[in-house]
């Protein structure tokens, strides 16, 4: 047993040393060095070590001739526990020289980088340790002797490459990490950082920004990439960069640092993106957030099928709501501001059918029924509006007239009194009254109705204030507690709408820009400044208002 032990391996190792021999094959003891260096860790202790993956190789190639020798199975797994063991521990980190005048960085193209799509190797497609190259902005993975990242360097002559993880720069082949402060403004590029004064500042900021190319933008006014039939995602995101607590709370990523969606994260990634005033381009891709939508809704939002957002709006909310409330309260900063409460009032008929036995022979007696009240309360995001039916005939001029209502018309179905008659899952009459206003509410005109042939689209134009929308005036509101005050006035802050026929078009938003008190108009990458009278003479389809402090 001794000398099989002598023999057969080719590392040993003392529990209590501090040392390790290094055996060669005839079982003599080659070497004793400190444990876990390298024979080499000396000679190039400021330079990168790439020769680690050669000496693992090495070894284990001498540990399979040891096993090869008859080792007994028993020393077989009681040598590979130790060799586990060994390896086990974290490798130490690679011992990096730290320049500041590396000779490359006058070949770095700002142009051409473009940090908006996933973060994968161009050829291995994985996400593990991936680097951009600043010369040409491919995706290349590792650094070592045979990865990806090296072999480009070689081939193509490219040198600087930055981490897109821990956002440190290198050179490459020579593997030196670059200290150049040239290089902040591709760190903000591709991680936006925003300090808490930052953040409160953004409404006061009337500053435009310059891009790369030479063109102007407005920070959080920059437009949106259509990838493909994707204008239903850029207008919800971009009516809800506009509500001020929700923006705040994703500029700052420490607030959302314990969920672990992908989908909060990347949301937002593109909500700093698109405020970011010092962006190479003056528009933002949201490829990286689409991903994250498709993933978690399963595909029922998807690339390259056009969708509702209102639809979109609704799982978006309630998804990021789950995936941000804390277990203790059933809070997040969805249902902090979007949050309202209804009271419901259902009427329905409870029938009542008497079975009259005689002879034997059974008979249907008087059906009796009794109409039956309940009374519940039901958290909202969003209120649905119903729009009065279009006329059927066209007038003398061969052209269909296109209704008119004011918006507090339609808002009366949340007056307590009015009655909604409902067909599903039962028939029903509802009567809804608002309990608890939301800080931002957003309200939803129903234009599209599917039938057992096609979808129809109202076209009715709701007429409503951009500014100082008072409910209280339509709809009977609860009275405050005693220090509060009943705040009921609302401005508009964002707008959907929606163009062309049902099933195709495509949406459009206008918002509201709080430091000029300016509107634009925005569809995918256009922006433009527009008149506040605009906004009301569009087919509004989705919109959000903002209480007053």
């Amino acid at each position: 047993m001794a000398a099989d032990e002598l023999s057969s391996p080719t590392r040993k190792r003392g529990r209590d040393e501090e040392e390790e021999e290094i055996v060669d094959g005839d079982g003599e003891v080659a070497e004793k060095r400190p444990r876990g260096e390298g024979s080499e860790g000396a000679s190039l202790l400021g330079l990168a070590n790439y020769e680690e993956e050669e000496e693992e190789e090495e070894a284990a190639a001498a540990l399979g001739r040891g096993r090869a020798n008859g080792r007994h199975e028993e020393e077989v797994v009681e040598e590979e526990e130790e060799e586990d063991v060994r390896r086990a521990p974290e490798r130490r980190p690679r011992q990096v020289e730290l320049r500041r005048d590396c000779p490359y960085l006058d070949t770095v193209n700002r142009q051409v980088l473009d940090f908006d799509f996933e973060k994968f190797c161009s050829i291995s497609l994985s996400n593990l340790n991936v680097y951009a190259c600043l010369v040409c902005g491919k995706y290349y993975q590792g650094r070592g002797l045979k990865s990806h990242a090296y072999t480009h360097s070689l081939e193509a002559g490219h040198h600087v490459f930055i981490n897109l993880q821990t956002e440190k720069a290198y050179c490459l082949p020579d593997g030196y990490e670059i200290n150049d402060p040239s290089l902040e403004d591709i760190r903000h590029v591709l991680n936006p950082r925003f300090t808490a004064e930052q953040v409160q500042n953004l409404d006061r900021n009337k500053q435009w920004s310059r891009a790369l190319d030479g063109s102007n933008y407005l920070p959080g006014m920059v437009g949106l990439n259509n990838i493909k039939e994707t204008d239903f995602v850029n207008v919800t995101i971009q009516s809800l960069m506009r509500v001020t607590p929700l923006r705040n709370f994703f500029l700052i990523p420490e607030n959302y640092r314990r969920s672990k969606s992908p989908l909060v994260h990347r949301f937002g990634e593109l909500t700093r993106k698109i405020w970011h005033a010092r962006n190479f381009k003056g528009q933002v891709s949201p490829h990286e957030f689409l991903q994250a939508v498709m993933k978690a809704s399963d595909k029922r939002f998807q690339i390259g099928v056009q969708s509702d957002p209102v639809e979109f709006m609704s799982w978006l909310l309630n998804t990021m709501h789950l995936k941000l409330k804390s277990k203790r309260r059933n809070r997040s900063i969805i249902h902090d501001c979007f949050q309202g409460e209804l009271e419901v009032v259902k009427e329905f008929h409870k029938k009542h059918i008497v079975e009259n036995k005689e002879d034997g022979n059974e008979q249907n007696g008087d059906a009796g029924s009794e109409i039956v009240t309940e009374t519940s309360r039901v958290p909202f995001l969003m209120l649905s509006l119903d729009l009065p039916p279009p006329p059927l005939f066209k007038d003398a001029m061969e052209k269909n007239i296109i209704p008119q209502v004011p918006l507090f018309n339609i808002l009366k179905k949340f007056d307590g009194e009015t009655v909604t008659e409902v067909v599903r899952p039962s028939i029903a009459r509802m009567r809804y009254r608002v309990i608890r206003l939301p800080k931002y509410l957003i309200l939803h005109m129903r234009r599209f109705t599917k039938n057992n042939f096609f979808v129809e689209k109202n076209p009715t134009l709701v007429n409503f204030p951009v500014k100082n929308l008072e409910l209280k005036d339509y709809i009977p509101l609860p009275k405050p507690k005693d220090n509060d005050k009943l705040r009921s006035k609302y401005d508009l802050i964002a707008n959907i709408v929606h163009d062309g026929k049902p099933g195709e078009g495509c949406y459009r938003v206008f918002v509201q820009r709080k430091s000029e008190e300016a509107w634009y108009e925005m569809q995918d990458l256009h922006v433009t400044e527009t008149l506040p009278q605009m906004v009301a003479l569009s087919e509004a389809y989705m919109q959000i208002y903002e209480q007053h402090e």
